[in-house]
């Protein structure tokens, strides 16, 4: 039987569609949470910069487009973020144990 060493956190969050404002609005939600690729042309060359996340500053593993495994001790970070979107989305918490080799797989990432 494996030994489990390490809690985490999955987090699954959903987006209200119909409260945001505008698809603008939206992207701005997932923008900051995941970071983007920017690709600016100035005289017909191209420059590619990548813009980072939240998920970019900390430690989890993007399980889905809206699930995140986080260490424990990360989880406020991205619960401060969730919460000043509170109204326009929902999401759910659920602790979780890792063994020493998901445990080693999180830390990498």
């Amino acid at each position: 039987m494996m030994e489990m060493t390490k809690k985490a956190v999955l987090i699954k969050f959903s987006i209200e569609s119909k409260n945001f404002d505008s698809n603008t609005e939206r992207n701005k939600f997932f923008r900051e949470l995941y970071g983007w690729k920017q690709i600016v042309t100035k005289e017909e060359k191209k420059y590619t910069y990548e813009r980072k996340g939240l998920i970019d500053e900390v430690p989890c593993t993007k399980i889905d487009k809206s699930m995140l495994l986080i260490q424990k001790e990360y989880v406020n970070e991205i619960l401060n973020f969730l919460q000043e979107w509170e109204e326009k989305v929902n999401w759910h918490l659920f602790n979780v144990l890792l063994d020493k080799e998901q445990e080693k797989l999180l830390e990498e990432l």
